[in-house]
């Protein structure tokens, strides 16, 4: 059962009744999404689920947008985004007051929107979603790692796929990790290491914009409909970068009562994110202009040569791979929950050797396909893009407002219902426009794709 009966507002229940809903829990549930946590870790889950590495990408959206709508627009998502989590909060917590906590996203479409809504359409997309991002963070994760191996190797002979599988052999331990609760104490460390590259991002940025006087161009390119794709490209960018999906996940690790503890983890996540999202945003693009690569720490190498203390390049890339381990075991917990759900058995002891040998072999297997993909598809940033329109944008921008009207049912002469109503119409034809812009982007650079590429 994916609903639990939930402590009523006092926080009390009886010990009969706390034994009654583990019973009525299933494996995954059980298992993975043990409701123990404090709003602090609710704060560490959600600042390493959305402020993560893709933040670096941020000022290659501004070259799409310009000074004033890349500000905007990146401004906008932090706005919408922590309105639309906070919305879908108060919806777990109403469910919860009246004895029905939902644990999962598919769980909430089955109550709302209705039991096919939940099978066909939210709970698949969630898991394209998250599991693309384990392959998104994989691929990455190699990427850094074959960064650091050619500043000590030029013209090393090791290609990208064998990085890939290295940062996929360390997630094969942390994949065994059992809950999402027992992250708590390695997404604090991830809060700081998004801090310390945001920092360094920075720091980098300005240094070079100041020490180099080259002229910076920050024209848009390209003629009208170059630039509207380019527009719609780049809100898919900062949708991904400001994307969750697992929102209710997250508030299923906080242990009852639950009320108000989502609202004090956002505001720590929006901390750590408004610290960061805009410091590299701005000063990337400012330094680099039109010239910002997908990822700005990228801008810090030229022609073979380093443009900041080569020391400074590899500390960098060695917080981006720390951090992208624990995002990628993170986004894990998704697939980890389902396959928990089919292979164990809620009835046996969690560390019984029932339980123990299919997690292990369930949780590898998923690992070594997430990273065969990441190594065979090395253009995966892409169909992340595709990802990110079809998946992120449904999910973080538009089913909250809907949730919450279907399950509030504010009037309809409130402003709140109008906002609402405006989010999920305005977004909903952003999410159609910036997939075909996504598709588009893949058949423009197709020809450069080659399978297990050495890029």
């Amino acid at each position: 059962m994916g609903a639990v009966a939930a402590h009523g507002e006092d926080g009390k229940v009886s010990q009969q009744g706390a034994d009654h809903q583990l019973k009525d829990l299933d494996a995954g549930a059980l298992f993975v999404l043990k409701s123990k946590g404090s709003w602090l870790h609710c704060g560490y889950h959600l600042t390493t689920s959305i402020v993560a590495p893709p933040l670096l990408s941020l000022p290659f959206a501004f070259t799409f947008l310009g000074w004033a709508a890349g500000v905007a627009f990146l401004l906008i998502g932090a706005l919408v985004t922590f309105y639309s989590y906070n919305l879908l909060s108060l919806v777990l917590e109403h469910h919860a007051q009246k004895g029905n906590r939902q644990l999962r996203f598919r769980d909430m479409a089955n109550q709302i929107l209705g039991p096919k809504w939940g099978k066909y359409f939210v709970g698949p997309i969630q898991f394209m979603v998250c599991y693309g991002a384990v392959v998104a963070c994989t691929l990455l994760g190699g990427q850094c790692m074959k960064t650091i191996y050619l500043m000590s190797k030029p013209d090393g002979p090791m290609k990208l796929y064998e990085f890939i599988i290295i940062f996929g052999c360390l997630m094969l331990i942390l994949a065994q990790i059992p809950s999402f609760h027992s992250l708590r104490n390695i997404n604090l460390v991830s809060l700081v290491l998004t801090l310390a590259y945001s920092a360094c991002a920075t720091g980098g940025s300005i240094h070079i914009g100041t020490s180099f006087k080259e002229p910076k161009d920050y024209s848009l390119h390209g003629d009208t409909q170059d630039r509207l794709f380019g527009i719609f490209n780049a809100i898919a960018i900062i949708a991904t970068s400001y994307g969750n999906g697992i929102i209710p996940e997250i508030q299923a690790t906080v242990a009852p009562p639950v009320k108000g503890k989502m609202f004090k983890g956002l505001c720590i996540c929006y901390t750590v994110l408004s610290l960061t999202f805009f410091s590299v945003a701005i000063s990337g693009y400012w330094a680099f202009g039109n010239h910002s690569e997908p990822l700005v720490i990228s801008n810090f190498l030229a022609d073979g040569q380093t443009l900041v203390p080569k020391w400074f390049v590899l500390m960098v890339n060695i917080f981006i791979i720390l951090q992208l381990s624990a995002v990628a075991v993170v986004y894990l917990q998704p697939t980890n929950e389902v396959l928990e759900n089919t292979f164990s058995d809620p009835k046996r002891k969690e560390f019984s050797a029932r339980n123990v040998i299919p997690r292990a072999v369930s949780r590898s297997m998923s690992v070594i396909i997430a990273t065969t993909i990441a190594a065979m598809l090395p253009f995966f940033g892409d169909i992340n893009s595709l990802i990110g329109a079809f998946g992120f944008i449904p999910l973080d921008f538009i089913l909250p407002v809907v949730f919450f009207n279907l399950t509030f049912k504010p009037s309809k002469r409130s402003i709140v219902f109008w906002l609402n109503v405006t989010i999920a119409v305005v977004f909903s034809a952003v999410g159609v426009i910036a997939a075909v812009a996504a598709v588009r982007q893949i058949g423009l650079d197709a020809k450069t794709y080659r399978l297990f590429a050495n890029v």
